[in-house]
C-alpha cells in the first residue's frame, strides 16, 4: 500500500534555525572549499582558499590536509591544491546516475563504432554545455573535453543546439558579455546580435552545426534529444577533425546516423 506523505501543521512545524542545526560545519565548510575549484581555476593557493571561504588560514590548512589524506585534494610541488581523483570519481558517479545517460549511452556508443568519430552528449547549464557523456576518438586532438567539462554553449553545436529552443527573451537573460568571451576557435560568434540569426536557422532546419568556433580544427554538428513531452532535454553530437572534413562532407555523412540515434534515445525517453 502506498504511503500518504505527511505534511507537518501547526506545532509539528520545525523552524529554520532547528533545521540548520542538524548541519555539520566542518563537513559544510570542507564542501565550500571544494566548491571553489572550477574548469577555470583548476589550482589554488592555501591563502587564497582561507580568503574565499572566510575561515581562518589554520583552519584551512586542516581542511586541506585531510582533503588531502582523504584523497579529495593533491598537493602540487609548487604549493597549491587541486582536485585530486576522489572528486573526479564522485562527479562521473553522479553524472552517470542520471536515468538520460543511462539510456542514451548504448545508442550513442553504437554511433561511435558506426562513424568512428567522437560522439557527445550534453545538456544546457546556464550559459553553459555540460558534457555527460563522451566517446572519444584517439585521432580527435583539437579539444580537451571529458564527461563533465563545461564550454561556452555559443562556442559549441550542441550548446547553440539547446540555445536554439529559447525565445527571445529567455535568450537575452541567459547569454551575456561574458558568455562570447574565453577560448575560441578561429570563426567564434561574437556577439548575441550575431548569433539570433543563427539559432534561427537551426530551429528551422532542425539540427546545429560548428565550425573551427571552439577550438582551430574542429568542426561537429549536433541533433537535439527530447523528452515524452516533446521538450529539448539535450542534444548529441558528431565531432571530427577540420582537415579531414568539409562543412558539407560533415553534414552529408554525420547528420543521417546522428539522426536515428537521437530519435532512438527520445523514443527511450518517452518521445516520438
Amino acid at each position: 500500500m502506498r504511503s500518504v506523505p505527511h505534511h507537518a501543521t501547526g506545532d509539528d512545524q520545525q523552524p529554520e534555525p532547528a533545521k540548520r542545526g542538524y548541519q555539520v560545519e566542518a563537513l559544510a565548510k570542507g564542501l565550500r572549499l571544494l566548491g571553489l575549484f572550477s574548469e577555470r581555476r583548476t589550482s589554488m593557493k592555501l591563502t587564497d582558499m582561507a580568503a574565499e571561504t572566510g575561515v581562518p588560514l589554520p583552519t584551512a590548512f586542516r581542511m586541506a590536509a585531510t582533503l588531502v589524506g582523504e584523497g579529495f585534494l593533491e598537493q602540487l610541488p609548487d604549493g597549491t591544491y587541486r582536485p585530486a581523483s576522489k572528486v573526479l570519481t564522485l562527479g562521473f558517479a553522479a553524472l552517470r546516475s542520471l536515468d538520460l545517460v543511462q539510456l542514451a549511452e548504448g545508442p550513442l556508443r553504437r554511433l561511435a563504432e558506426k562513424t568512428g568519430e567522437t560522439v557527445n552528449l550534453g545538456t544546457l547549464s546556464e550559459d553553459r554545455v555540460t558534457y555527460l557523456v563522451r566517446l572519444r576518438n584517439n585521432d580527435l586532438v583539437t579539444a580537451n573535453i571529458q564527461v563533465g567539462s563545461r564550454l561556452p554553449a555559443v562556442n559549441t553545436s550542441i550548446g547553440k543546439m539547446l540555445l536554439s529552443d529559447l525565445d527571445g527573451e529567455a535568450l537575452g537573460q541567459r547569454l551575456t558579455k561574458a558568455s562570447f568571451s574565453g577560448a575560441q576557435g578561429p570563426n567564434a560568434i561574437p556577439s548575441l546580435a550575431r548569433l539570433r540569426p543563427v539559432l534561427a536557422r537551426i530551429r528551422k532546419q532542425g539540427w546545429a552545426a560548428q565550425d573551427e568556433e571552439l577550438s582551430h580544427g574542429l568542426r561537429s554538428v549536433a541533433v537535439p534529444v527530447r523528452d515524452s513531452s516533446g521538450t529539448m532535454v539535450a542534444a548529441a553530437n558528431v565531432a571530427v577533425p577540420a582537415m579531414e572534413f568539409t562543412p558539407s562532407r560533415l553534414v552529408d555523412e554525420m547528420l543521417p546516423p546522428l539522426r536515428e540515434t537521437c530519435q532512438e534515445i527520445s523514443r527511450l525517453l518517452g518521445g516520438e
